[in-house]
């Protein structure tokens, strides 16, 4: 998967944990919704290898 999901992934847990130990509740809910943002652009990264990955098998059987 791409680097910029992963390092949404990973920023956000480090913000949740931190919110989480000292008590921040905004850093904390920051931190998951950065995660969700990392897992939707992991998603959009599958669906569009799939995409690509069709559109190549049709071509191949066009030819």
């Amino acid at each position: 998967m791409g680097d910029s999901s992963a390092m949404d992934k990973a920023k956000g847990k480090a913000k949740e944990v931190t919110g989480k130990v000292t008590g921040n509740d905004r850093m904390e809910a920051e931190g998951k919704a950065d995660q969700a943002k990392g897992k939707a652009k992991e998603g959009m990264e599958r669906l569009r290898d799939k995409a690509k990955g069709v559109g190549d098998s049709l071509r191949d059987e066009n030819k």
